[in-house]
């Protein structure tokens, strides 16, 4: 093995067209740690927040006046070639999935714990694969916190935000889980959104969530965000859940005013407001990786990219309104 490698890097915060292709050190895996060659990884929205450094308030954690990781994507799939003291459950030559804390994904190499990465069973497309830990994730967790399959009735679950990558994803697991799904997206994406499992969609921006009869749902998934609180509430039996799984928000805090307001609305009884923080769970990797598998749903792929592309991937997630994942071939 040689001691550096590609990557792709932002060393100041800014715009996808800043970052640059450079040769960097290899990581030297740390106890518990494995190192990656890297095989794939998909970007998500929060990788581009990350690079633009975007809002302020995550600037002292990331790094105050330049990325402390300048490489991103979190999603990773990748053989495992040399492991650091203390690794278990792991072994060299596995191919394994999982989250990469804090991004590396747009290099060669990767270190990573070996409590955040499984192996990807056979027969599972490695594209298909490294698409889930973060979007994949999220929409499960937003669906366990709203309790969908939980319930000892027939469910009815809306989905803001349907053709993203999240979203694709909420869809699909809430009709696996017995729900009626519906869901909102661009008109352009209803054919697809319906086949990944919606009994009817919309467009909450050319017809309005008013003509809604109310109390008409046991949950919402918010990816998209932009929608006043209280016609979410409206919309949500009182003993239903509306999750706020959408990132975006002010420059400055973010998304921290609407988490607030959704607080205070909660206060008193009604449909309950959740603020989503999707964190690692390797038991919901294995669970999708299992359907995954067993063939019950399929990742939605907008494009892949091969490596010295990665920066169009990253300049395609900037301009927003991305259907599906984005996934880059490392090697």
């Amino acid at each position: 093995m040689t001691e550096s490698m590609r990557a792709w890097r932002n060393e100041s915060y800014g715009p996808a067209a800043g970052v640059r292709l450079e040769r960097v050190p290899i990581p030297v895996p740390r106890t518990g740690e494995v190192l990656l060659r890297m095989r794939a990884t998909a970007l998500n929205a929060g990788d581009v927040r990350l690079m633009q450094g975007d809002p302020l308030l995550v600037r002292p954690v990331f790094g105050l006046t330049r990325p402390k990781h300048p490489i991103r994507g979190m999603d990773a799939v990748g053989e495992v070639v040399q492991a650091g003291p203390h690794v278990i459950g792991v072994e060299i030559g596995d191919i394994v999935v999982g989250e990469l804390q804090g991004g590396g994904g747009l290099g060669e190499y990767a270190a990573v714990s070996a409590a955040r990465v499984q192996p990807v069973p056979p027969g599972v497309d490695e594209r298909d694969a490294v698409t889930l830990p973060i979007s994949g994730g999220t929409a499960w967790q937003a669906l366990d916190i709203a309790g969908v399959g939980l319930r000892r009735r027939a469910e009815r679950v809306l989905v803001i935000g349907a053709s993203g990558g999240v979203g694709t994803f909420a869809v699909q697991f809430a009709a696996l889980r017995g729900a009626e799904v519906w869901a909102s997206c661009a008109e352009r994406n209803r054919a697809l959104v319906e086949r990944l499992g919606a009994v009817r969609t919309l467009d909450h921006r050319r017809e309005p969530l008013s003509a809604i009869p109310g109390r008409h749902f046991d949950a919402v998934i918010d990816v998209a965000g932009g929608i006043d609180l209280r016609d979410l509430q409206r919309l949500v039996r009182d003993d239903g859940t509306i999750v706020l799984v959408t990132g975006d928000g002010g420059h400055v805090l973010g998304p921290i005013p609407r988490m607030l307001k959704a607080a205070f609305l909660s206060i008193g009884g009604g449909p309950g407001i959740r603020s989503l923080a999707a964190t690692n769970r390797p038991e919901v990797i294995t669970k999708m990786l299992e359907l995954l598998a067993a063939g019950r749903f399929a990742p939605v792929v907008e494009r892949e990219y091969s490596f010295d592309e990665a920066d169009a991937a990253l300049a395609r997630i900037e301009e927003g309104h991305v259907v599906g994942k984005l996934v880059v071939r490392v090697s």
